[in-house]
């Protein structure tokens, strides 16, 4: 019963993280950063009402400043993954967005070895190659370089190493992330009604229903992961994370029309060998360790 709580739980997760490019764009005619700024201020609403109800704030007292000065950190790289994916999302790149989470956990891999010291076992040597060949693949074919998934991929993967090194539960850690970033956000959100240009009072009442739910949307996906990630090996998590770009990609070719020439299906062709041989090196590791590694980072979309 725990297990399969747990299984449920991820799976829930990352279905919701993967339906996220159909939300955002019925958030229109608001731009993005008033939707970045907007999801910023009602998840810290949520998440303060959620925390009130539950374990309080006393755990405010024991952060000391190292933890405060990460959690900073880790509050402007979400900003930016936040950010780009909502601009990706409105404006036709949702298969771009899709590429930057396929490449997320070797762009982690990368991390590992360029701050932490970490050695490449051959299988990650392997995939990181075969991966990087995709990239190249992708950027020719755009014309330029996948700005907007190896933004994501950075902006995320970093965002992982810091919150990893921060050491903060994942409700409590983004409700500082958010309480950092929310005055900027609020100011920003005046500004914009004060000069005329914000849609929240300008709309109907189902467009600001939708903005103010766009903070519980951003909670319900980690809370679930937080459930998950308790219940579940990493192993599991690392495979149940495919499926949230998955959807991105299924959404941006089937929905949204986004062109695939060939030229571009061979670049994600190579990622997704590269994850293919990066994922079954991983599940072999697990075997043979028999161990249950930490819980992943949760996603941040």
């Amino acid at each position: 019963m725990w297990l399969r709580t747990g299984l449920a739980a991820g799976i829930g997760a990352y279905l919701l993280w993967g339906l996220f490019p159909l939300y955002w764009p019925l958030l229109e005619p608001a731009g993005p950063v008033e939707i970045l700024a907007h999801r910023i201020v009602w998840s810290l609403v949520f998440l303060a009402a959620l925390l009130a109800l539950g374990s309080g704030f006393r755990w405010v007292r024991t952060l000391d400043r190292r933890q405060v000065g990460l959690l900073t950190i880790a509050a402007a790289l979400i900003t930016v993954n936040w950010g780009t994916f909502i601009y990706a999302v409105n404006n036709d790149h949702v298969v771009e967005t899709s590429l930057g989470y396929f490449i997320t956990p070797l762009v982690s891999v990368a991390l590992g070895i360029t701050v932490l010291g970490e050695r490449l076992k051959r299988h990650q040597q392997v995939a990181v190659a075969i991966a990087a060949l995709g990239v190249a693949v992708l950027a020719v074919d755009y014309g330029r370089p996948p700005w907007i998934a190896l933004t994501l991929a950075l902006s995320f993967g970093t965002y992982g190493l810091v919150k990893k090194r921060a050491d903060v539960d994942g409700a409590q850690s983004l409700a500082v992330e958010t309480a950092l970033l929310a005055p900027a956000a609020l100011a920003f959100i005046v500004w914009l009604q004060a000069s005329g240009e914000g849609t929240f009072l300008a709309q109907d009442a189902g467009h600001v229903g939708l903005l103010v739910l766009s903070g519980v949307i951003t909670a319900v996906p980690l809370i679930l992961f937080g459930v998950a990630a308790i219940r579940v090996t990493l192993t599991t998590i690392g495979v149940l994370q495919y499926l949230a770009p998955t959807l991105h990609f299924l959404i941006g070719v089937l929905v949204n029309d986004e062109p695939m020439p060939l030229s571009r299906l061979a670049g994600f062709a190579l990622v997704w060998v590269a994850l293919a041989v990066f994922t079954a090196g991983a599940l072999r590791t697990a075997q043979l360790g028999r161990v249950t590694a930490e819980p992943a980072v949760a996603p941040a979309r």
